[in-house]
């Protein structure tokens, strides 16, 4: 998969949040999105998801523009900001009623994504029960479930223990190995230092740096 973004413009009201941005991502790299709170890192990832529309350029999903040979990118797997579910499912019926949009997976494979993000598939407590960590982990089963040639993921480590944290790790990795194209954005440095192959620096909605893995330098 190749995401091509160029020259890419958004405001929201009078405020520029993403000022001509141009970037090409490819698939089996982890692309890292690093900077301050506003930075336009969530932003950025929504435009890309199809969210929303650029008021400026284009964003080409494998020679489909966006917006208007395409609605959404055909592969993808989300998680921006807090993951939301219908409160009076189960996790299993939750992933079950989304999977249920493309009929790509069976049972088997929600129930494994399920334990792969630690969470026991036949929990018959309901969403509403869960606690943030549990949340967080069916979030990030949602957007892995059916093998998404992109997953993009905002804060995946949010309300996560060392454990989750430790685990989620190696599902981006273990998804990037399997030929994904992933863009995580996350608080913790050491977090995207250590999975990025490529770092991506935003500033006030603008490309400031992109940094390789093996770059030292600053």
């Amino acid at each position: 998969m190749l995401i091509e973004v160029e020259g890419v413009s958004k405001n929201i009201g009078r405020r520029c949040v993403i000022d001509n941005i141009s970037l090409k991502l490819e698939s089996s790299k982890i692309w890292g999105f690093k900077g301050i709170n506003g930075s336009g890192k969530t932003m950025l990832m929504r435009l890309i998801a199809g969210l929303i529309k650029p008021d400026k350029g284009r964003i080409i999903i494998d020679g489909k523009e966006l917006w208007k040979d395409i609605s959404f990118p055909d592969s993808i797997g989300i998680l921006i900001e807090n993951p939301a579910f219908l409160d009076g499912m189960t996790g299993f019926k939750n992933l079950k009623t989304l999977a249920s949009i493309k009929n790509k997976i069976n049972d088997n494979d929600i129930k494994k994504s399920l334990s792969d993000v630690g969470l026991d598939p036949n929990l018959s407590k309901k969403y509403r029960a869960y606690s943030l960590g549990m949340k967080q982990r069916l979030g990030i089963a949602a957007a892995i479930m059916e093998k998404p040639e992109m997953i993009l993921l905002d804060e995946p480590t949010n309300a996560l223990d060392d454990n989750g944290v430790e685990l989620v790790k190696n599902l981006i990795q273990r998804e990037c190995d399997r030929g994904a194209l992933v863009v995580v954005s996350c608080h913790d440095e050491s977090i995207i230092t250590e999975l990025s192959d490529k770092i991506i620096f935003l500033s006030e909605g603008k490309v400031v740096k992109i940094k390789d893995k093996d770059d030292n330098n600053e």
